[in-house]
């Protein structure tokens, strides 16, 4: 029984903590993940224990005590939490007991809704006008932040129509979108600020500000998942119908939301949104399910913290813990350093993770990543795991910080890295041989030459074999050399060159690319075909000739003028050329009056009249170039609302400041 109680204790302890954090502070220290799998071992030993259950259990609650910084607001009807399902068993289960409690065989009907991962709000309307917000809190109190909330767009301040009760409760769930949370991301890192973890921190950051001209910045918007308290009759029998009115009274509902009959369509509906969740333009963590049925509502109940009626089932953790066992280095074919975790094996988003990509050095000091540190891994849909952050709390004395090598673990040549650049990079070239392999892959792509069969196993043995140096050296292999490689059949080898003959003609944009030029992708690749037509004028451009073509800035004028200037790299374009590459004639683009050529732009700050992206293009139609950063090659910095510390910057280096009206008048 001891044993029992300080578990226990122990467990309340640290979820309080976590509720503090995550509600109060909006700064939760461990994953999802991590949080449930505390609530749940307390929920099984408060069930094995009941004498021990008491009224202050995290069990009993919804959340952790409101801030001081707002106004608190006694909830009219507490705002309950959800219990949580993890897997099938859990919603056939579910249906069970909602079919057992209503005594009926009868197939249920289900409303199935995205999860959003957001921060719940309760909003009080008298006579169709916005009296009152608040947000959950602990369930029973929450903190009045009605003057934020209506700075939010979607928002309605007076319903629409005339047929709403006299006093309505509307509630849901406030978001950043997720285009909306890299902007602003952006934006504060321009401004040197601190970033946000994910869009659901970033939205409770903004929501619970003190100044709402710092909320109506910020890109929040709400989706309604039902109503508290109200006066008067609704004429409604269900949730669906419920839902439909909040609607036509101007309030956002989710257009996902569907009617489901009986668990096997609910788990069906699951799967599709699952499958939809990275194509959505905002962040979800499950599908919740409710009995449609308001009658059926009534006779099913609530227990302590959650309605009987509703299930939120939830996706594989996207993010998770984990020990970060030590600190690699790959090389890229660019020659880019890139530091790799090693990771103590974990399942997120219901794969095992051992790896993750740390983008760079400054990376890892910004965030204060050492080895040995607990980490927090995220993994959405395919994207790359990434580390997103760090338990300080859990870090042991002996953790320490990472130092990029000296010298290139593939070849041993220097590593060296460019003034304002953030990456290392091996000065090899294809003198190393991860570097040579990286490039021989990108040249073989299907957006590039188009190679198929020369995969990576295949180039790693003919580096390995001395057999190729360089993407010319592919044209001169013979049936008997790839025949003799491991596992290499005679028929394989026979498709293979095959597809190398096939890959002699090609385009001129593809060859453009496949070349590996360091910043030149495909778009670039091609507008450079189509500016120039032929393989020789682009090699003899100067800086002048490439700024004049779309998206070429200095940077990458510079990359494209150094490729060309190597003699090797010209030497292998030659030996491709007599291998018998070529392509059809380009037709060549018209060329054009442009206004602006020859000028560099920046934009900083909130265009009203138009997305940065239109603004940009818009230029860049009459010639302009346009930067992220300023510099004293800078000719102009447009300024929105709002801007960043990139007009500082202009103002210190004197440079000619726009206003959104001059940039209008530019353009017409």
């Amino acid at each position: 029984m001891n044993d029992a109680k300080s578990q226990i204790e122990l467990l309340r302890t640290q979820i309080r903590q976590h509720n503090h954090r995550y509600y109060v502070l909006d700064d939760p220290s461990v994953p999802d993940a991590e949080y449930d799998r505390l609530m749940r071992a307390l929920q099984a030993l408060e069930a094995q224990h009941p004498e021990l259950l008491t009224p202050d259990s995290p069990t009993q609650r919804v959340g952790s005590q409101p801030s001081s910084a707002f106004a608190e607001v006694q909830h009219r009807i507490p705002m309950l939490s959800l219990a949580n399902g993890f897997n099938e068993g859990d919603l056939q289960a579910f249906n069970r007991r909602v079919q057992e409690r209503l005594e009926t065989d009868s197939v249920i009907e289900y409303v199935g809704e995205p999860k959003l991962d957001g921060l719940a709000i309760s909003l009080l309307y008298e006579r169709g006008q916005l009296q009152l917000a608040a947000t959950r809190g602990d369930g029973l109190r929450g903190e009045d932040v009605t003057a934020n909330i209506r700075t939010i767009g979607s928002i309605p301040l007076r319903l629409m129509g005339h047929d709403y009760p006299q006093l309505l409760e509307v509630r849901g769930e406030v978001y950043m979108p997720k285009a909306g949370f890299e902007r602003l991301n952006r934006q504060q890192l321009e401004a040197g600020e601190k970033t946000f973890a994910n869009p659901r921190n970033a939205a409770a950051g903004s929501l619970r500000q003190l100044d709402p001209r710092i909320t109506a910045s910020r890109p929040l918007a709400m989706y309604s998942y039902g109503i508290g308290d109200m006066e008067g009759d609704l004429n409604a029998s269900t949730y669906a119908e419920i839902m439909h009115k909040l609607g036509q009274w101007g309030i956002r509902i989710s257009p996902e939301m569907a009617l489901l009959k009986g668990a096997d369509e609910c788990m069906d509906y699951f799967t599709e949104i699952g499958q939809k969740r990275e194509s959505l333009g905002y962040d979800i963590d499950g599908v919740v399910f409710k009995v449609n049925r308001f009658d059926y509502q009534d006779k099913l109940g609530f227990v302590s913290r959650a309605p009987r009626w509703a299930i939120a089932q939830k996706f594989p953790a996207q993010e998770e813990m984990t020990v970060l066992l030590d600190i690699d280095v790959q090389v890229g074919r660019t020659g880019a350093i890139t530091p790799v975790a090693r990771l103590e094996p974990v399942q997120v988003a219901g794969v095992t993770v051992t790896n993750a990509t740390l983008h760079n050095e400054d990376e890892i000091r910004r965030k204060d990543i050492r080895i040995g540190d607990t980490v927090i891994v995220r993994r959405a849909g395919d994207v790359i795991p990434q580390i997103v952050g760090v338990i300080k709390d859990r870090r042991p004395q002996q953790a320490r910080l990472f130092e990029m090598p000296a010298h290139c673990p593939e070849c041993g040549s220097a590593v060296v890295r460019i003034e304002g650049e953030a990456v290392s990079r091996c000065s090899g070239g294809l003198f190393c041989p991860a570097q040579r392999k990286q490039a021989l892959f990108h040249f073989a792509s299907r957006t590039a030459m188009n190679i198929e069969g020369l995969g990576k196993k295949l180039i790693d043995q003919l580096v390995e074999k001395e057999l190729v140096h360089s993407p010319a050296d592919l044209y001169q292999l013979s049936l008997e050399q790839v025949t003799a490689l491991p596992r290499m059949g005679r028929k394989s080898a026979e498709n293979l060159l095959h597809e190398l003959e096939q890959s002699r003609t090609t385009s001129l944009s593809a060859f453009l690319y496949a070349l590996g030029i360091r910043e030149v992708g495909e778009a670039t690749a091609r507008n450079l075909a189509e500016h120039f037509g032929t393989l020789e004028a682009l090699m003899a451009a100067d800086e002048e000739s490439l700024l004049s073509v779309e998206d070429v800035g200095p940077i990458v004028s510079g990359h494209i003028r150094s490729f060309f200037a190597e003699a090797h790299n010209r030497e292998v374009i030659q030996k491709l050329r007599e291998a018998g590459i070529h392509w059809p004639a380009v037709v060549q683009r018209a060329p054009q009056n442009l206004s602006l050529a020859g000028k560099s732009f920046v934009l900083t700050g909130t265009l009203s009249s138009m997305p940065r992206t239109e603004a940009k293009k818009q230029l860049q139609a009459l010639g302009a170039k346009v930067s992220g950063s300023v510099s004293k090659k800078t000719d102009f910095v447009v300024v929105g609302e709002n801007p960043g510390s990139k007009a500082d910057k202009a103002s210190e280096l004197g440079l000619s400041l726009l206003s959104e009206a001059d940039l209008l008048t530019l353009l017409q």
